[in-house]
């Protein structure tokens, strides 16, 4: 596209992109690498290209020669399409995101070796380094219209700006991918660069690489010698064979659990050796429940009188039935690991045991003796919720707080930012407006570029000195108001006294209780004028009632008797409370013991009422009164 022509668009910004951009998969990354040297021949266009995507997969295959990946590895091919000559990649990561980081991280990498590239890297969120960086972003940048904005040049994030930087204007709006581009080639000084959003969407990747090695777990377990040559020799099949037991295909399970037939991995001549996971396929092999086939009792039972020995045969016996269903159908997979396990058991099968290593051969393979703690899996949540506090565990070396490092700083800004969402008070139907992050408060119709990159990084935050917290007695008081019941607080609050979200000042307590009172009185005279009207009275006329069998006609007599009782006291609010009370029970009745709104409110309040057993069927009192007799 001529230069021209890109700044004719100045007259009416970006056109909207044509159609909808194909929708990627769930839990699936996506990548796209440009060259943009302003060379015009084809020919050397694709021989740079390819130059760059040999590089690529040369960083991938240093950084991650021993790491496990989920599903999908880092993989590049060139695309040509809209005009455009450029690297593209799809990555399914699964339940694994730190996966999807890895690839931001070798990305960002690769642009810091090569000066003319710009990448872009997307998933099913959109584009999710925005979304990492929600709070520092400007208001005219929305999930609407940020499409193909975001892109990562020498290290550094930069974003495509608006024309007139205002949300509200029906001018903002998505661009094309061809339009991004041109922008880049022709326009990248007028790109918006703050090292505040930067600091936030690049949060995650402070920790590469040390994470690449830190994501792994060995563990030593029990299982038939073939499966652990099988897994010494191709160490990435244990992901897809996790997978294979993880989701557990019902057809192919019968076959595992069957007396008879053959098995690709029978449970005799058991070794015991560390076999090498991710953490996420660990977790995901250790957490499930599983039934053990009849071939794998007597194993089993062999064992049973060692616990430590036993645990390490269950988690063997797991690993080997996802390998059996793996083995299923692995000639047919797509996948290049499960293919070259299938070729592997033919060979197998061909050379027979004399293939297999023996014991003394297996004692030098490297790590085999290697066995992580398995702790980082348990969860202790009276340290879960001192973390949360802030507090931790222990100022000593021996107590760090709950996880690592990384872990920490992660829940402390989990817990602040939802104080500060909760605290909120200018917060509307789209979420959080947070002025004081905002970065076009000051901006004017000039350069787009210019003026969204000097707000953010010299505008402060207001809000950085200011105590956030959530008051959770002035909750619970708040509550109980609404619901008609006594204003006690039922428990003093966690947070010093002297310390509020203004900062502990008199006068603006005192004003807030001035408020609560005024309201108070406000809803004293509208329940006056309201009863003056009959709008309280919640019972019906008896001409209007139906029918009422024995146990309702004595439960409303009774109520009766007690308000009128209650009446001649001078309390003129117990009618209200009663039928306030009856619609709460029926509500919490409602509910059948699952969880539910009453259940929630009156739990948060400290009230804890039994589950009721009844069927709720009041005309069946006769024959549950005619059961009883007979019994």
């Amino acid at each position: 596209m001529p230069e021209g022509d890109l700044l004719a668009e100045d007259q009416s910004d970006f056109a909207p992109s044509d159609g909808f951009e194909r929708q990627l998969s769930e839990n699936c990354v996506e990548y796209f690498l440009f060259l943009l040297d302003g060379e015009t021949d084809a020919r050397k266009s694709l021989l740079r290209l390819e130059a760059l995507r040999r590089a690529a997969v040369q960083l991938a295959q240093t950084l991650t020669k021993d790491y496990i990946w989920q599903r999908d590895d880092f993989q590049l091919e060139l695309e040509t399409e809209q005009g455009l000559r450029y690297l593209h990649g799809i990555a399914d990561y699964g339940d694994a995101v730190e996966d999807e980081w890895l690839i931001v991280y070798m990305l960002r990498e690769l642009t810091k070796s090569y000066p003319t590239l710009w990448a872009r890297v997307v998933d099913t969120d959109g584009e999710f380094l925005l979304v990492e960086a929600a709070s520092m972003l400007p208001k005219w940048l929305s999930p609407e219209m940020d499409q193909n904005r975001v892109w990562v040049h020498h290290g550094k994030l930069f974003i495509i700006p608006s024309k007139d930087g205002d949300a509200q204007s029906t001018r903002t709006r998505s661009i094309s991918l061809p339009q991004a581009v041109d922008f880049l080639a022709y326009k990248s000084d007028a790109l918006v660069h703050s090292s505040f959003i930067e600091a936030e969407a690049f949060y995650r990747l402070d920790k590469y690489p040390a994470q690449i090695a830190n994501s792994a777990h060995y563990s030593i377990i029990t299982m038939p010698r073939k499966l652990a040559f099988l897994l010494h020799s191709l160490p990435k099949s244990v992901s897809p064979a996790v997978e294979a037991f993880y989701l557990r295909d019902p057809v192919v399970l019968k076959r595992i659990m069957a007396t008879t037939g053959p098995l690709a991995f029978p449970p005799e001549d058991l070794v015991t050796t560390s076999v090498r996971f991710s953490r996420v396929l660990f977790a995901q092999l250790k957490s499930q429940r599983f039934d053990s086939p009849p071939r794998w009792q007597k194993a089993l039972q062999a064992s049973s009188s060692n616990d430590k020995a036993m645990a390490r045969l269950e988690t063997g016996m797991k690993l080997t039935c996802g390998f059996e269903m793996l083995a299923v159908s692995a000639d047919k997979s797509k996948s290049r690991v499960v293919r070259e396990v299938a070729i592997m058991l033919e060979d197998l099968v061909e050379d027979g045991a004399a293939a297999l290593p023996t014991n003394e051969e297996m004692e030098l393979w490297e790590g085999c003796h290697r066995d992580d703690d398995e702790t980082w899996m348990d969860i202790n949540y009276q340290d879960f919720g001192r973390e949360l506090d802030g507090r931790g565990r222990g100022t000593s070396k021996a107590n760090l707080g709950f996880g690592d490092a990384q872990t920490q700083a992660g829940l402390r800004k989990i817990v602040s930012r939802f104080e500060a969402f909760l605290n909120d008070e200018t917060a509307g139907l789209d979420g959080a407006e947070l002025d004081d992050m905002d970065m076009d408060d000051d901006g004017d119709d000039g350069d787009d570029g210019e003026e969204q990159t000097g707000g953010t990084d010299e505008e402060g935050s207001d809000f950085e000195d200011t105590e956030v917290s959530f008051d959770e007695a002035a909750f619970s008081r708040m509550m109980r108001e609404m619901m008609g019941l006594p204003a006690t607080d039922p428990q003093p609050s966690a947070y010093p006294k002297g310390k509020s979200k203004v900062g502990g000042c008199e006068p603006a307590a005192s004003a807030l209780d001035e408020e609560q009172t005024r309201i108070q009185e406000l809803s004293s005279q509208m329940e006056a004028e309201l009863r003056q009207h009959g709008a309280l009275k919640l019972d019906a006329p008896a001409d209007k009632q139906p029918a009422l069998n024995r146990k309702a006609k004595a439960a409303d007599t009774e109520g009766r008797q007690t308000r009128q009782a209650a009446d001649e006291d001078g309390d003129d609010e117990v009618d209200i409370d009663y039928n306030l009370a009856r619609n709460l029970l029926e509500s919490f009745k409602s509910q059948a013991g699952m969880a539910g709104p009453t259940g929630n409110l009156l739990g948060m309040m400290g009230f804890q009422l039994p589950r009721d057993e009844d069927d709720g069927h009041d005309d069946d009192d006769e024959h549950k009164e005619t059961g009883a007799r007979n019994e």
